[in-house]
């Protein structure tokens, strides 16, 4: 890895990735304080001064005395700057150590939980008041960047042990038991981190856009005019205007390019946040509150359809329950995860299973509860790819709340913010393209009104 590796403890190992994060260290805001410090006190500088030299001093120019007292006034806004980032810094450590419970009673979270909602708290101050396809503001990337080097740089410290021969300067070897990062954390932790940069280069480059924004809360404009009509649900989003005649070939052809990019991001994120999360222990209260039956947790219409025939499509028996809202949809995703357990607790009996996303309908052995299990589990897959925007199920939610391995809190909570980044962006370029379209098509029959009043005789 790199020297900018979000390992530094682990460079002498071979999993290079030239895009780790940097790590951020707290240390620097000391070093640099003093040695800002230094330059900012000259009148502890000036007492071993001669009279010669403070009378040269005091023969400086006006100009050249404001622009001394102009940098050392930089250099004080910086040092104040520094310190109100490291007292920031404290607050945030001191939330994650007291578990949020302010009173240091011992009744606050437990810390895999307090780091997962440090990020999902950091993302909504962050990223919760951008809605325009545009760059990041200077001082928010520069927190995000700040915050979140400080809380993946606990994953450095969480390591795995493996034995191995360590050969000694005489000769002689010894076995020892050797440290490496964690396997889910390398695998998965310079992944994400490839992604959030390219999903910040995704903003980035719409720094000189052919479109801009209007808010609707302050400004009012002609009906007639518009080329995007935003939905009533979300009247309080700016809307994307672009120009009478639509957006340039280039700019379409960047955008249709940006948004399949952020797509596929958006794939691989939730991809990888759903591997984590099927990874965490199903907590025993979720357990407790599962239907005695699959077919009573489905109803009847979805066993049915479920439970005939060797072939099942669950494009099919989404489009045959026909869901026109991502609450319905929510509400079958429950439903039917809680089915899929309950199949699975019962195949359990008689089938030992290791990894339940390896069982497929081929490999089921006839076992009807095994065959609705991996039929229920491809419904869930189905239904989040259509409703990409879907909030997280009742046994996610639940997941987070008991989980307390913090690696995986890491690994959850950052795919999950990432997951939201990619569909955000992938909906403001919706957002765009829908008003060159209409604007475009406007343009073409204004057109077609001109030409044929010039061709139309004059009565």
């Amino acid at each position: 890895m790199s020297e900018n590796s979000g390992f530094p403890g682990f460079h002498n190992h071979s999993y290079g990735r030239d895009y780790a994060r940097p790590l951020f260290r707290v240390g620097s805001f000391s070093d640099s304080s003093n040695e800002q410090e230094r330059h900012a006190s000259p009148r502890a500088h000036g007492m071993n001064r001669s009279p010669s030299k403070m009378t040269a001093a005091s023969r400086l120019s006006p100009s050249m005395s404001k622009l001394s007292m102009k940098k050392q006034q930089q250099v004080t806004d910086e040092t104040s700057m520094e310190d109100e980032e490291m007292e920031l810094m404290k607050e945030k450590y001191t939330k994650l150590l007291l578990g949020e419970d302010m009173s240091g009673g011992g009744k606050g979270v437990c810390t895999a939980v307090a780091i997962s909602n440090a990020i999902t708290n950091l993302y909504a101050t962050v990223f919760g008041t951008c809605h325009r396809l545009e760059p990041l503001p200077p001082e928010k990337r520069s927190m995000w960047n700040r915050e979140m080097d400080c809380l993946l740089s606990i994953c450095e410290y969480i390591v795995e042990f493996s034995p191995t021969v360590q050969a000694m300067p005489d000769g002689s070897t010894h076995d020892v038991m050797a440290t490496s990062p964690r396997s889910d954390i390398l695998m998965n932790l310079p992944a994400l981190e490839k992604l959030e940069t390219m999903l910040l280069g995704i903003l980035d480059s719409f720094d000189k856009p052919e479109f801009w924004y209007a808010d609707q809360r302050n400004q009012s404009f002609n009906e007639s005019k518009r080329s995007f009509q935003r939905s009533e649900d979300k009247w309080w989003l700016p809307e994307p205007c672009v120009p009478d005649s639509g957006l340039s070939e280039r700019m379409h052809r960047e955008l249709q390019q940006k948004r399949d990019q952020a797509s596929q991001i958006h794939k691989m994120a939730m991809e990888i946040n759903s591997g984590i999360l099927s990874e965490m222990q199903v907590p025993l209260s979720y357990l407790e509150t599962l239907p005695k039956s699959g077919r009573v947790g489905v109803g009847d219409v979805i066993y049915r359809y479920m439970s005939s025939g060797d072939q099942f499509s669950p494009e099919h028996l989404l489009n045959f329950l026909n869901l026109s809202s991502e609450h319905e949809a929510l509400e079958i995703a429950d439903r039917v995860e809680a089915a899929m357990y309950v199949w699975r607790r019962k195949a359990s009996t008689t089938h030992v299973v290791s990894k339940w996303e390896n069982v497929t309908e081929l490999n089921a052995d006839g076992d009807k509860n095994l065959v609705l299990a991996s039929r229920a589990r491809s419904l869930l897959l189905c239904l989040k790819q259509r409703f990409p925007g879907l909030s997280q199920t009742t046994l996610d939610t639940s997941k987070i709340q008991y989980n307390k391995d913090i690696g995986q809190a890491i690994l959850e909570s950052y795919s999950r913010v990432l997951e939201s980044l990619a569909h955000n962006i992938v909906s403001w370029i919706d957002d765009i393209l829908i008003a060159n379209e209409n604007a475009k098509k406007g343009h073409k029959i204004r057109m077609q009104k001109q030409v044929f009043s010039q061709v139309s005789p004059q009565r």
